[in-house]
Formats: C-alpha cells, sequence, structure tokens
C-alpha cells in the first residue's frame, strides 16, 4: 500500500480496473470520471490484476451500457461499469436480469438525486433506493478510504456469492472529495482473490463448445418456484461479505462490519445512518460524549441483504431510542427505506423496548454538518421525539423540521481550514486540487478537499474547501469557521459575505487592482472593513490580473493565488519546495498545451511572490461607516425573496413556502443578476461603426444590442448616437450591458468596422461601467423608433427583435448559445421549447434565475426539461397537445361561424383559414378575440361557444414548437427518439447544437466526435468517422434539413431557420458550435466556425422538401469549395494538436482520415446540389 491523495471516483475504479476485463458505460454526472480515468489508464497502457488492459467500450445509453454488461457476463468477462441517477434508473431492467442469471459483476455508482420537480446533479440515495428490489447486494461506503476498502469487499464477495454488487457513495461530497488515503496495490488485492470463483464464472459463460440456454421464457406452473432458488445465494452473501471485509482488516488494519456501532458504549440514543453522513455524525458524537451525552451511531454497511440479527446485535443494550437517517424520500410511503427495515428489523426480532423515528437529511447534497447531527440527537432526548422529521431545511408548510439554530462545532482541533472563492472556469477549483494534491503527497499531513460549484457552465462562483492536519479528517461538509480565505475575483467582494466564516487572527488574501490603502479605503465595503479589523485578520492583497495580462495568460488568475496561496501560509512546507511541486503539477496539466502555456504559468508562480503585498490596516477599519456600497438588489419581489438569497449563497435559509410545488419558476429574472464578472468588456467607437449588427448577431449572452431613437428622443450625455442608415429622422447606438457581459470579446473580434478601425474594443470594465450601466438601462426604457421597415429576414434587421434569451449562465464565447438567441429573436413570442438534459438545459434552465423572458406584451418562449433521452419524445407530445387543443378550437370556431353574420362571422373564417400559419394566425386572432369579447354574455345561443373560444385563446396563435439539444443527445442516446419524431412527419423543429462532444458531463466523445479527435473516451484519438445526422433524416424525403454555422454565413443560418420554421412538417437544424473542450482561444469562437466552414471541416447545406413539390432540387450546397488548409486547422485545436504531441504516427494517419471522410462528405454533397 502507499499514500496517495485521490478523489472517491478514483478510488473506485482503480479496484474495479484491477478485477475487470470489460466495462460498458455511459458518461454521466457525477459517476463519469471512474470511466474516463480507466480510460487513461488503459490508454497509458496500464494492466489489471491479470495482466491485461480494460477494454472500455462507450455505449449510447444507460440501457445500452446495462445490456452490454448483461452481455459481456453472460459470456465470460469479468464486468463493470459507473453510473448515477436516471442512468442507474436506466439500467434497472437490465439489473433484474443480471441478478436473476447470477452474474457476478459491481455497479459502481456515485449516488445522485433524481430529477422530479427539477434536476438534480448533486448526491443522495434516491437512486440508489430505486434499486433495492433488483436482486443486486448492496453496499455502502462513506469516505474516500471506504470507497476503496470496500470497493475491494464488494469486488471479492460477489466473486464468492455469485450475486451481483451494487457499491455506492455520495456523489460529489465522496465522488469528487479529495482526500489522502492509503491506496492498495493490486499485487495486495490478487492475493485475497479465490481464483476458482473466476474459474466457476467463466465456466458458466455461453459457449458454443459447450452450449446451453438462457433467458428462456416461464410460464406460471415453473416461474415461481424457479424464482425461490436464488434464495440460498442471498442467504449466504451476508457470511461472505463479512469474510471478505475481515480479508481486507488483516490487509489494512481498518475494520468493516454489516454494521459498524461507534459511540458510548452505555449510549441511550443511537442513529442509523449509510454513506458519508455517517462521519460528520461521528464527529458529533464524538464531542457529545466528552459532554456527558450517551449517544451512539450505527454506520450501515451492508444494506442489501438487510441482516436482521446482526443489526439488532449492533445496537447497545442500554438504547432507549433510534433515529434512522434517510437521504432520500419516497412520497406517500409509511417512511423512508432504511427506517421501514429498521422497524421490521426490530419487530422480527422481538425488540419492543426502543422507540425508532426517522427523518430525511441532504437531498441534492443539501449540507448536513454537526449541528443538523446534534440536532437528531437533541430531538431523540425530548419526551415525544417527532418522527418522519427533516433535517436542515426550514419546512413552514408541513412543518417536518427539526431546528438545527444551536451551532454545534466539532471539528477536531488542530485541522487547519481554508476557503477560496473563485469564478468558474478561472482555473481556482483545478488550481486548488493541485494544491492539496502538493500537501497530501508531500507532507506528513492528512489532507481533505471538497468544491462547491453553482449551476452556471462558467462565471458563476466556486468555493473550494480544503483541510489538512495532523489526524485524519472526518469533516465531510462545508467549512464553516476557516484559518484562511481568499477572494480570487474583485467584484465579489460587494457581492458575498465571504468572512464571517474567517476565524479571529486568521488570513484574507484578496485579488484586486487596488495597490493601496486609499484604493482600498474606496473599494472595501465598510462591513469588509470591519471584519477584517475586528478579526484581527492577516489582510493580502494581489494584484493577478495585471500580474496574468503583463505574462499574457489572458485574465487566467488561478496559478498566481495558488502560489500567494502557498508564500502566505509557509508553515505548511517550504515556499521554494511548495514552487517546485507547483512547476510539476503545471507541467502535466499543461504540457500537452505546448511549452509557451507551461512557460507563462511558470512565470506566473515565479510573479506571485512580488507581487504580494501585506495591507497594514489602520485600527479604525474595526467602526468604519464609509466604503464601497453593497451590490445593489433588484426591486422585483421575487428576486429579492428568493432568487437574490440564493445568488449570495444563502439558499439553504430559504424555507418550503418560498418555492412552488410542481417547481415551476418565472421567467426573465437573469437581467436582475448583474453580475459584474468580466475583467474587459465592448467600448462602441462611434465613428467606426457601420450598423451591420453582426456584434449583437454573434452575441453569447445577449448583452450588446442596437437602440434606434428618434431624432428628438431626450437622452444622457454619455449616450452618443449617430445617424441611422437608411432611416431618416433616427439615431443609432449599439449599446453593450457592462455588468452582463462575461468579457468574451467574441464581438469585438467579429466587428468588422470602418476602413480598418473596430467599432468596438475591449477595456476595463471599471473605465465605462459607470456611465454605460446607466445607458444600458436608458436604452432598455426608453422608446424605441419604429424600425419596421428594416427586414427582420436579414441578418442587420433582425437584431432589432428583441433577444428572448438572455444573460445565461455559458461559458464566455460560448458557440451554442448565439444559436438560440436568435431563434429566440425569430420566433420567442410563440415558442414552445422542449430542451434535453445537457449545456443548453444548464444554461438555460439552471436554478436561481432564467434566461428565457418575455417582451413588452408578456409573451415569450415557454420551456420545459424533461430528461437527456427521451426530448424528442417530449417535444412530440407537446405538438401532439396543442395539435389536439386547436383541434378542438377550430371545431368551436367554425360552428361559431355558422351562427355568426358580417364581421364575426368574417374573423372566424379568417382564423380558420390561417390558423396553421404564424403571421396570418396571429393577425387573425387579435380579430377573433375582439369578436368574441364584444359578444360574452350576450344571452344567445352563442354565450357557450364564445366563452370556450375565449378559454382557449392562449392557444389561437400558432404555436413555434422547438427541440433543443447537443449532439449527445441527438446523435447518442435521443437518436432512437428523434428518428421516430422525424418519420412522424408531423411539424416539429428540432435544433441540435453540435459540439462534437458530450459539452455538458465533461467532453466525452459521441458519435459526432470526428476522427482522430481526442475526447474523454477517447484518449488516443477516436477511430471511427463521425455519424452523417443530416443525410440520415434526409432520406425520408419529407424532413426539411439544413446544417449551419453563423461564424462562416449568418445568412445562411437565417435562411435555414426561416424556412424550417415555415415548413409545416418535421425539421432539423444542425449547428456547428465551437466548445471550450476543443481547446480554443473562445474569444475566436465564431472565426474558429468560419475556418471550419472554410478548410471543409464543416459544410453548410439545406435541404427543403417544398422545392422538391415545386419539380426543383431540393438540395442547395451553400458550401464553396474548401480553400483553407485543413491539417493547420485541426492542428489549431487542442482536442487535435494534443494526439500529435503524444502519438505522432497515430495521429498523422488519422488526421489523413479525418480530412478524406470530410472530402468524401463534400463531394456526396455536391452530387446531390448538382442533381437534375
Amino acid at each position: 500500500m502507499k499514500k496517495m491523495t485521490i478523489d472517491g471516483n478514483t478510488a473506485a475504479s482503480h479496484v474495479a480496473y484491477a478485477f475487470s476485463e470489460v466495462a460498458a458505460i455511459y458518461p454521466i454526472t457525477p459517476s463519469s470520471p471512474m470511466a474516463e480515468v480507466a480510460d487513461e489508464w488503459a490508454t497509458a497502457g496500464r494492466v489489471n490484476m491479470f495482466g491485461q488492459k480494460l477494454r472500455l467500450a462507450e455505449m449510447q445509453s444507460e440501457g445500452g451500457a446495462a445490456g452490454a454488461v448483461h452481455g459481456s457476463l453472460s459470456a465470460g468477462a469479468l464486468t463493470t461499469t459507473y453510473t448515477a441517477s436516471q442512468g442507474l434508473l436506466l439500467m434497472i431492467p437490465n439489473m433484474y436480469k443480471i441478478s436473476g442469471e447470477l452474474l457476478p459483476t459491481v455497479f459502481h455508482v456515485s449516488a445522485r438525486a433524481i430529477a422530479a420537480h427539477s434536476l438534480n446533479i448533486f448526491g443522495d440515495h434516491q437512486d440508489v433506493m430505486a434499486c433495492r428490489q433488483t436482486g443486486f447486494a448492496m453496499l455502502a461506503s462513506g469516505s474516500v478510504q471506504e470507497v476503496m476498502d470496500l470497493a475491494l469487499v464488494a469486488h471479492l464477495s460477489t466473486l464468492k456469492a455469485k450475486v451481483p454488487f451494487l457499491h455506492f457513495f455520495d456523489g460529489f461530497r465522496t465522488s469528487h472529495e479529495v482526500s489522502k488515503i492509503d491506496v492498495i496495490d493490486y499485487d495486495e488485492m490478487k492475493a485475497l482473490v479465490d481464483m476458482k470463483d473466476i474459474e466457476d464464472f467463466k465456466s458458466r459463460a455461453l459457449n458454443p463448445e459447450h452450449p446451453i440456454q438462457k433467458g428462456t421464457a416461464q410460464n406460471g406452473d415453473t416461474y415461481f418456484q424457479n424464482r425461490e432458488t436464488a434464495n440460498k445465494y442471498y442467504n449466504a452473501t451476508p457470511a461472505i461479505v463479512e469474510e471478505m471485509m475481515e480479508k481486507v482488516n488483516k490487509l489494512t488494519g481498518r475494520s468493516y462490519h454489516l454494521f459498524d456501532y461507534c459511540g458510548a458504549p452505555d449510549a441511550e440514543y443511537v442513529a442509523v445512518i449509510m454513506g458519508s453522513g455517517a462521519d460528520a455524525m461521528e464527529e458529533t458524537i464524538n464531542r457529545m460524549n466528552k459532554e456527558g451525552h450517551k449517544v451512539g451511531l450505527i454506520k450501515v454497511r451492508l444494506y442489501r441483504p438487510f441482516v436482521a440479527d446482526k443489526f439488532v446485535a449492533a445496537i447497545p443494550a442500554s438504547c432507549k431510542k433510534i433515529a434512522v437517517l434517510d437521504r432520500t424520500k419516497e412520497p406517500g410511503s409509511l417512511g423512508e427505506p432504511l427506517y421501514l427495515d429498521v422497524c421490521s428489523a426490530l419487530f422480527e426480532k422481538g425488540v419492543q423496548n426502543i422507540q425508532v423515528v426517522g427523518g430525511r437529511y441532504g437531498l441534492g447534497s443539501k449540507e448536513f454538518n454537526p449541528s443538523m447531527c446534534y440536532a437528531v440527537y437533541k430531538n431523540l432526548e425530548q419526551a415525544e421525539p417527532k418522527n418522519h422529521f427533516t433535517v436542515g431545511i426550514y419546512d413552514d408548510l408541513t412543518n417536518t423540521s427539526l431546528d438545527f439554530s444551536e451551532k454545534y462545532d466539532a471539528a477536531p482541533e488542530g485541522a487547519i481550514s481554508c476557503k477560496f472563492y473563485g469564478l468558474g472556469s478561472d482555473g481556482t477549483v483545478g488550481a486548488n486540487k493541485d494544491s492539496i494534491k502538493i500537501i497530501g503527497d508531500h507532507t506528513d499531513m492528512y489532507a481533505q478537499a471538497y468544491f462547491f460549484y453553482d449551476s452556471k457552465k462558467s462565471g458563476g462562483i466556486t468555493v473550494s474547501h480544503l483541510r489538512f492536519g495532523k489526524t485524519p479528517i472526518q469533516s465531510s461538509y462545508l467549512i464553516d469557521s476557516a484559518d484562511f480565505v481568499a477572494c480570487h475575483n474583485p467584484s465579489y467582494i460587494t457581492r458575498y459575505d465571504m468572512l464571517t466564516d474567517a476565524k479571529d487572527g486568521g488570513k484574507f488574501l484578496l485579488n484586486s487592482p487596488w495597490n493601496t490603502l486609499e484604493e482600498l479605503e474606496k473599494n472595501l465595503p465598510a462591513k469588509v472593513k470591519q471584519q477584517i479589523a475586528k478579526k484581527h485578520l492577516k489582510f493580502y492583497n494581489i494584484d493577478g490580473i495585471q500580474i496574468a495580462s503583463d505574462i499574457g495568460l489572458n485574465g487566467k488568475t488561478s496559478t498566481i493565488m495558488q502560489s500567494a496561496f502557498f508564500y502566505i501560509n509557509d508553515n505548511i512546507m517550504p515556499y521554494e519546495q511548495a514552487a517546485d511541486y507547483m512547476k510539476k503539477a503545471v507541467y502535466k496539466k499543461f504540457s500537452r498545451k505546448g511549452d509557451a502555456v507551461v512557460n507563462m504559468n511558470y512565470a506566473a508562480i515565479d510573479a506571485a511572490k512580488s507581487g504580494l503585498v501585506e495591507v497594514q490596516y489602520p485600527e479604525s477599519w474595526a467602526t468604519a461607516t464609509e466604503g464601497a456600497p453593497m451590490a445593489a438588489v433588484a426591486d422585483d419581489e421575487y428576486f429579492k425573496n428568493v432568487v437574490h438569497p440564493i445568488l449570495v449563497l444563502e439558499g439553504d435559509k430559504l424555507p418550503t413556502s418560498a418555492f412552488n410545488a410542481d417547481g415551476h419558476v418565472p421567467v426573465g429574472t437573469t437581467k436582475f443578476e448583474k453580475r459584474g464578472v468580466a475583467v474587459k468588456v465592448p467600448k462602441w467607437i462611434a465613428e467606426n461603426c457601420i450598423q451591420c449588427n453582426q456584434c449583437s448577431f454573434v452575441c453569447p449572452h445577449a448583452c450588446i444590442r442596437p437602440a434606434v431613437i428618434d431624432d428628438a428622443t431626450e437622452k444622457p450625455e454619455t449616450f452618443v448616437t449617430k445617424p441611422t442608415t437608411g432611416l431618416k429622422g433616427t439615431q443609432f447606438r449599439m449599446q453593450v450591458s457592462p455588468l452582463d457581459c462575461m468579457g468574451c470579446g467574441v464581438c469585438a473580434n467579429v466587428c468588422p468596422g470602418m476602413k480598418g478601425n473596430k467599432a468596438l474594443v475591449m477595456v476595463p470594465l471599471e473605465e465605462v461601467v459607470d456611465a454605460d450601466a446607466k445607458n444600458w438601462e436608458f436604452s432598455q426604457t426608453v422608446q424605441q423608433a419604429d424600425t419596421s421597415s428594416i427586414k427582420r429576414t436579414t441578418v442587420k434587421g433582425s437584431q432589432f427583435n428583441q433577444p428572448l434569451f438572455e444573460f445565461s449562465g455559458a461559458c464566455a464565447g460560448c458557440g451554442e448559445t448565439p444559436y438560440v438567441k436568435v431563434v429566440t429573436q425569430m420566433f420567442g413570442d410563440r415558442m414552445v421549447i422542449a430542451n434535453a438534459t445537457g449545456c443548453s438545459s444548464i444554461y438555460g434552465g439552471s436554478s436561481p434565475t432564467c434566461p428565457y423572458t418575455v417582451n413588452k406584451e408578456g409573451h415569450g418562449p415557454a420551456w420545459a426539461n424533461s430528461l437527456f433521452e427521451d426530448n424528442a419524445e417530449f417535444g412530440y407530445g407537446m405538438n401532439l397537445a396543442y395539435s389536439a387543443r386547436r383541434s378542438k378550437l377550430a371545431d368551436e370556431v367554425r360552428q361559431l361561424a355558422e351562427k355568426w353574420t358580417g364581421e364575426d362571422k368574417a374573423a372566424c373564417e379568417e382564423w380558420l383559414a390561417n390558423m396553421n400559419d404564424a403571421e396570418g394566425s396571429k393577425a387573425a386572432a387579435a380579430k377573433l378575440i375582439k369578436a368574441c369579447e364584444a359578444c360574452t354574455h350576450c344571452g344567445n345561443d352563442c354565450d357557450a361557444l364564445v366563452e370556450e373560444v375565449l378559454k382557449a385563446k392562449d392557444c389561437l396563435v400558432k404555436k413555434s414548437i422547438w427541440i433543443f439539444g447537443g449532439d449527445g443527445w441527438a446523435y447518442d442516446i435521443g437518436y432512437g427518439g428523434l428518428d421516430h419524431v422525424l418519420a412522424s412527419g408531423e411539424d416539429v423543429n428540432v435544433l441540435v447544437l453540435d459540439t462534437e462532444v458530450y459539452s455538458n458531463t465533461g467532453g466525452q466523445a459521441s458519435k459526432s466526435t470526428p476522427t482522430g479527435s481526442v475526447a474523454k473516451f477517447a484518449s488516443s484519438g477516436k477511430r471511427v468517422k463521425k455519424k452523417d445526422l443530416g443525410m440520415m433524416a434526409m432520406s425520408y424525403g419529407y424532413v426539411y434539413v439544413a446544417q449551419v454555422a453563423m461564424g462562416s454565413n449568418k445568412q445562411q443560418f437565417l435562411n435555414a431557420l426561416i424556412e424550417a420554421e415555415k415548413y409545416h412538417g418535421p425539421s432539423l437544424i444542425i449547428a456547428y458550435a465551437p466548445c471550450i473542450n476543443h481547446g480554443i482561444n473562445m474569444s475566436k469562437s465564431q472565426e474558429e466556425e468560419k475556418r471550419a466552414v472554410d478548410c471543409g471541416y464543416w459544410q453548410l447545406y439545406r435541404y427543403n422538401p417544398t422545392l422538391k413539390e415545386e419539380g426543383k432540387n431540393p438540395f442547395t450546397l451553400d458550401s464553396k469549395e474548401p480553400t483553407g488548409d485543413y491539417q493547420q486547422f485541426i492542428l489549431g485545436e487542442t482536442r487535435y494538436s494534443s494526439l500529435k504531441k503524444t502519438q505522432p504516427e497515430a495521429a498523422e494517419k488519422l488526421f489523413k482520415e479525418n480530412e478524406a471522410e470530410s472530402k468524401a462528405r463534400y463531394e456526396g454533397y455536391k452530387e446531390l446540389a448538382n442533381k437534375e
């Protein structure tokens, strides 16, 4: 064994790799890293305990992965998989088969919440509890070390017992916690394996040399008794698990039992729990017992089979009351699963003198800390403890919650706690992972790191929690008392309370441009100054942004801040030693990106020391009353009462009554955030602007827009304008919202300017924020001039339509969101959107704000997400609903037309004639509503019909049904449904945002990934070509299909949108979307699209079935003959260039194949375009 600092996923994968010949997988958060590291190990040549490299197969879905596991096991290969949440649920049908056929395997599950009223990607036990009836044995781990040890127990046990195992640990809290643990070597594992068990397994494989038949159909006369034959295997399993636990104990010195009791030997109050919450509970009882309480804890290890004898034996004889804690919710049940099992066990064993209560905790990774643990025991101490309670929330609707307001600090003395506030994608989390590994691997200290993220793709807040010390760390909860606090983004100083958790005498590191005491006096809020002084903090400032800019790191400050952390905290290890380890980590992380990137990061490490300043602040700060104001809160009730507390990291305090039971939320709330996270923002130079509106068209966050006002309109002095081209009597301005801008620079890069002079230049935020923030508000409230004479079907004209998708949580420079934004500008006021789970659902629908918004009439996109795999069917169902509802409405309008005369009759007939035309139905609807409202309660036989029509008036305008999703959905998991929906012939529109990888889960390969591209699960370059989704859809002949790239041809994209939406049938638009996973400069994402088309990597075309009906060729090739250097293009992206660096010979071959495949595709399209 050796000490290593790793996370829970890596620990599980390390063991699974040793025992497995095959792994069939599908990516899902938070389990994907288990498969990713296994793929990397196999690529690097690691072998399992049998001397083989793992054969890892990425499937099209979790259901497919489970089927492949079943097949592989049936054919005699030791096989595993890794999954979570809905992915695990998709495996359930095969889990019954695997257990029914007594096939030994271990499924490793980073247990995660299930999407119900909303998606939640974080940890609880809802998914695994849905599997407790499948016949899988279930083994729970509560820490990274336990994951290593109990994964080994699970693999040893399944081989001996022939019962498959589900080994689970809490998603994120354990799967992503980085901790210093003992890593068991493969030779040590192999010594524990009885090879006869493996021989027996392989002897039962399907093999024509000794054939058998499995999976037969049985009738009622035999099925029941055959099902019961498995009993002896399940009866034997617990003893086998105990045997393997003892083997692991002898190897490691760590003791495990089916149920582990800890606490006072004479405890009167005992809690029962499994998973990571057990460590927080153990910390709590350790302190409580020192204070004189008599409390204990039972940690459940083997949950299935649940052994009543062993459970009862674990309870101390003195026990009077038990609290059972479940990390799941089963609405309508008498109680949650573990509670019911405990009650059943006590009842069966005749234990009547112990009172049992149950409660829920920690759903969706809700914090579970010692204060909450303490509340559970305080509840037990009551004469009548509350049953079916919740802890960790404020339930003011059904009053289930326990009071946990008393802060209870159970952390052991001596541990050093550090918190780092970073910006999503700024590298803070990655740097802190490196830091904790440096501390764990190169000191004698124990170390732990955990990372909090909000829901934004990037640009949101991250908080890194690092602990280290001389004793083992059991604190499975967030730090609320910190020795060191770092703020890596200066905008946070007026947005978050970061210093309440700082200990007296602690240290505070700020990254800001305020290098003098005078500047700090001005820019720090009074509250922050008071906290610094009253807590006697050592206060340091560093202008990391300027240092990074000087080095060429483009605002990436994480390495600088990491170096400053080690310099300030040289008690951890000598700074020079730490710097050396940091540089080794930099080389490992960035060497694939080239020497220039590595050297810049080396320079960043060295520059921190000279740039760091300890601030000698005056004592008067303790009573400061002046300073920068905290960020203003929008005057909107929902935002103030619900959204803002979540944004400032106080969402835990919101009561249940703050939410709608069905999970729906108001739209248009991102405009209130005003995050102000950009380092630089665009400044408009009026004299250089040609008013093309391209900058607005491509803006990923809809934060730069044209404003046109009449000449006579009064405006602020700083609201500089110029005469509008082609619209006399009006003034034009291109206005940016500096506090919503992400600073990506895409707009400035696409700006053609005038005579080589850009109309947009990137300047520091502070240079323009005061004036432009006010100018933005003015531009959004002032009466706009009439621009209807400018065609909305042009790129320029389209931008005078209000974007109804704005300020999303997408990455800076995102290649996807400009497409979504433009769709809403064209059709948003009548759109219904079904969105597949993925990037577009996360930046489009993550708590607490909604980027979809409304126009002045209150109309805008109605958006919903169902699942990942069923999105096409979900959108199809929406279309079915509106077809049915409008069909009924049409019948009622026809009946009205028969009864009415004159203008009223004409209104009915006009609507019936235009009901399936977008603009026609709008105009006709207005007339019909007017006629109906004039005829309500007239006392004639039309009243009932009029009332019905008015009830359904929101269905009069033709709805534009859109189905959004990425390539992982459209090419892989959702393809079957997508194909069926396109084949249906129904009037639905599909937009595929093609990044050629699974962007949302970290860049795994999909069937859209081209040959030679490096992605997760294709770490040595993908070996098969990209699927041609468009051609497959065109084969039906009646599906509108277009392939677009707005950076290459904006008008072609716009034409495709208009044609697709107008077509009365299914449409499919496949949009090329550069992604941060490609390893490119995202400020040039639009330019990347152009280069892709110019060299022939991506092709533009439109297939319009309407033209075929007119006797014309339906296929139009919009791409010109390729002229760009193909190889130069792909080598400009890290996803390709990294392969050339690591495997040059393979890269050369694969890249040639890639180019040949693209050329063949283009030639095929040319043939289609040239057909008579």
